[in-house]
């Protein structure tokens, strides 16, 4: 008899929970492309609406897609968070099309003073922002506006969590400050599978010498010219290690590493995507440590 109490009180607990949580977020619903971009999201938008993240962990976000239904929920959403500057080419024409159906949106990364890159499709803006804390803290402030404008939503909840939020990235921005600080100036150089830590080189004070793919999406592909000419670089420069994308083939990095004729270390680090829980990078904040310790354990290793 005690045991059917207890699951009848678990059945009934489990039917209530779904209805509380529809109390909460009213049917808010928040739809992010990138796992990045909803991370930072959740943390600004707590349990005050529902978040819903497009891009798996682990996954390309130049090259991710998503079904017919799913873009059908893009258009009912109260918000739609996108990075812009051309990064997720896999669902643009799905953003667009939801824009154009009067979906309130904010292009994350047109509000974080973008920096400029040039690569084999020529010269554009940067979309991989989040590789320095001080943007993303540009980004979290402009989500959490762009969220307190949502209707109904618990506009004071959200500051809250953002305050928390920005408080985390400061702390972040300075450890990373320190832990860089332990590499000598002349092996700050950065070779990596693409352009995708400009936004790093640049806030923290190291040199890209240059990248395998030469250009700022992982569609793009090198040519055997391409990879003499950064080899040649790396050798002059005396680059002790190349970091990779740990969701990517690193078969192109390895290839330059044995053109180099010197020892050169491949090294993952977590670039364009979140991993599952467990998997080294489950938040952005566990992403940026890890790859700030990778990069660290890379450049000072003799």
């Amino acid at each position: 008899m005690r045991t059917m109490i207890r699951v009848c009180i678990a059945l009934l607990l489990a039917a209530l929970l779904p209805a509380c949580a529809d109390q909460r977020t009213n049917g808010r619903e928040i739809v992010v492309t990138t796992n990045i971009l909803g991370d930072l999201t959740r943390a600004i938008v707590g349990d005050t609406a529902t978040v819903t993240v497009l891009m798996p962990p682990n996954a390309d976000p130049h090259q991710f897609a998503i079904s017919a239904q799913t873009a059908a929920r893009i258009e009912r959403a109260a918000l739609l968070v996108h990075n812009g500057l051309g990064l997720e080419e896999g669902v643009l024409r799905h953003v667009s099309a939801a824009e154009q159906h009067g979906v309130m949106s904010i292009s994350v990364g047109e509000q974080v003073d973008p920096i400029r890159y040039r690569g084999t499709e020529g010269e554009g803006p940067d979309p991989h922002f989040w590789t320095d804390p001080e943007r993303v803290r540009r980004a979290v402030a402009a989500i959490s506006a762009r969220v307190a404008e949502i209707d109904g939503i618990d506009a004071n909840t959200v500051r809250a969590n953002t305050a928390r939020y920005l408080a985390e990235l400061d702390e972040l921005d300075r450890w990373m400050t320190e832990r860089f600080a332990t590499i000598a100036p002349e092996r700050r150089k950065l070779v990596t599978n693409h352009h995708v830590f400009g936004y790093l080189a640049k806030h923290f004070g190291f040199e890209m010498i240059g990248a395998v793919i030469p250009g700022g999406s992982t569609l793009a592909a090198p040519s055997a010219s391409d990879l003499a000419e950064l080899a040649a670089t790396i050798r002059a420069a005396g680059v002790p290690a190349i970091f990779a994308d740990s969701a990517q083939p690193d078969r192109l990095v390895r290839v330059l590493a044995e053109q180099v004729g010197v020892r050169v270390r491949v090294i993952a680090l977590y670039s364009e995507s979140l991993t599952e829980p467990g998997g080294g990078a489950a938040t952005y904040l566990d992403m940026m440590r890890a790859d700030t310790e990778a990069i660290v354990r890379g450049l000072t290793a003799p």
